[in-house]
């Protein structure tokens, strides 16, 4: 039975197996997530610079004015060296090899104040596995919030389903397609534009969706879970903005190995990891 997990095994290749099978870890935060976190949030403030509180700035702006500069700041992370730097101090901090590993950098995630009512942020909202991307088996997924978060303000899991089929069209996902209509789709969600440009995988009926793993945090804590984790961003109206950060994780022996979480429904074609990258290490 899959758990939400608070205290991680010092074994590094326990901890991946544990990932593997469906536990899910939120763990207290490390000096490197708290300097992560402290890095993102002075790029936020400066991006709504004029207002004294930026998780409120959305009721002040429209939304393409919101959403570009919040892209603007997931360009900066995603881009410049230094902010890769730090995140190789978070995955070393967790026990993890840097040397081992590669990864997607990091992105902000902006999940507005009933953004659900906006059509056009649907995409967000849906449940789905991040595997469906075109993404291996043995992706992590590595979230960390930039503020204290309620449960309502985060996301929550349906752990029956790691080992059952949902009915979804991840085979008209092809990566390399997705990819050639230019870095912004690549580097995600807040393009208000990307949902015309190519088709994101989803849902492609009901199902029950039985228990759900739910949870709330504290500024710069660690969650990590397996990118096979059918998950949902929770629809939130607690009147300010949910700013967070996540990047993905493969461990390259244990990918080629074929360990991982189990592929029961992924028909995505093509592969994001190419475009992963080697952790930034110093010297």
């Amino acid at each position: 039975m899959n758990e939400l997990r608070n205290h991680a095994p010092k074994n590094n290749l326990a901890l991946r197996r544990a990932l593997y099978e469906g536990d899910v870890f939120l763990l207290d935060s490390t000096p490197a997530a708290e300097r992560l976190v402290s890095e993102a949030s002075a790029l936020v403030r400066e991006a709504f610079a004029e207002f004294d509180e930026p998780r409120t700035a959305q009721h002040s702006l429209d939304n393409l004015d919101f959403f570009r500069r919040v892209g603007a700041v997931r360009r900066t992370l995603f881009t410049e060296q230094r902010y890769h730097r730090t995140l190789t101090d978070v995955v070393a901090e967790l026990g993890f090899d840097p040397s081992e590993v590669v990864f997607d950098p990091a992105r902000i995630r902006a999940i507005a104040d009933r953004g659900h009512l906006n059509p056009a942020a649907a995409p967000a909202y849906y449940a789905h596995r991040d595997t469906w991307y075109a993404h291996p088996q043995a992706m992590i997924t590595w979230w960390i919030p930039l503020d204290d978060l309620n449960e309502e303000e985060t996301f929550v899991f349906y752990p029956d389903w790691l080992r059952a089929v949902v009915p979804n069209d991840s085979e008209s996902f092809d990566y390399a397609d997705w990819v050639r209509e230019g870095p912004d789709l690549r580097i995600g969600w807040q393009d208000p534009e990307a949902g015309k440009k190519a088709p994101y995988p989803g849902m492609t009926g009901e199902i029950a969706y039985g228990r759900e793993l739910g949870f709330s945090c504290r500024r710069a804590q660690n969650l990590l879970f397996s990118g096979a984790h059918l998950h949902r961003t929770r629809p939130q109206s607690s009147g300010r903005t949910r700013f967070s950060l996540d990047f993905r994780l493969v461990h390259l022996a244990d990918h080629a190995a074929g360990l991982g979480a189990p592929n029961v429904d992924n028909r995505s074609r093509g592969t994001a990891l190419g475009d992963y990258s080697p952790m930034a290490l110093e010297g």
